[in-house]
């Protein structure tokens, strides 16, 4: 059964995916338009995609300008994350504020994150698989980001490891945001 929760930030949710087990093993139902719909989440599937991380990588904060924002859900099918979205929208009620929840493949959790918001994780486990549902389509001239040590976050790690692309977006201090 679908679980759909309301977060402390406006607008974004964090979804229990239906998942059945047997001895064969687990299925997960990820995506599934009509209970979406019932639940307020008018999402259109343009693009998918994942990336497969080692322990204490660090990926974000991601996200893309308009005209080609997105909206993501994003969820954990192997191993586990903790995952993290700020509120980049200059009129929201919690325009720069995070938070964050563990993913993981035992907890079948995702999020619904709404367009105008970053998105970033850190990988608790290796190998770790983190699957992403976009409603837009890449466009990498507005393919951008903050850092994720500028949001106010604990990540609770000292020596990430982080590619110089993410280490090379300006602080949220610094950031104008188009949302």
């Amino acid at each position: 059964m679908w679980d759909i929760q309301s977060i402390p930030l406006a607008d974004a949710k964090l979804i229990t995916l239906p998942a059945f087990t047997d001895e064969r093993g687990v299925f997960v139902k990820t995506f599934h338009d009509t209970t979406l719909k019932h639940a307020g989440i008018d999402f259109v599937l343009r693009e998918s995609y994942f990336s497969l991380s080692k322990k204490d990588v660090i990926r974000g904060m991601h996200f893309q300008t308009p005209p080609h924002h997105h909206a993501k859900i994003v969820y954990c099918p192997q191993g586990a994350i903790l995952d993290v979205i700020v509120d980049l929208r200059k009129d929201s009620p919690t325009y720069g504020q995070s938070y964050a929840h563990e993913l993981s493949a035992e907890n079948h959790k995702a999020y619904y994150i709404p367009e105008g918001f970053a998105h970033g994780f850190k990988s608790l486990t290796d190998n770790a698989i983190t699957y992403y549902l976009v409603s837009s389509e890449y466009s990498q001239p507005n393919d951008t980001g903050i850092r994720y040590d500028s949001i106010g976050f604990d990540w609770g790690i000292d020596k990430p490891v982080i590619s110089q692309r993410d280490l090379s977006f300006p602080a949220m201090k610094d950031f104008h945001s188009p949302f």
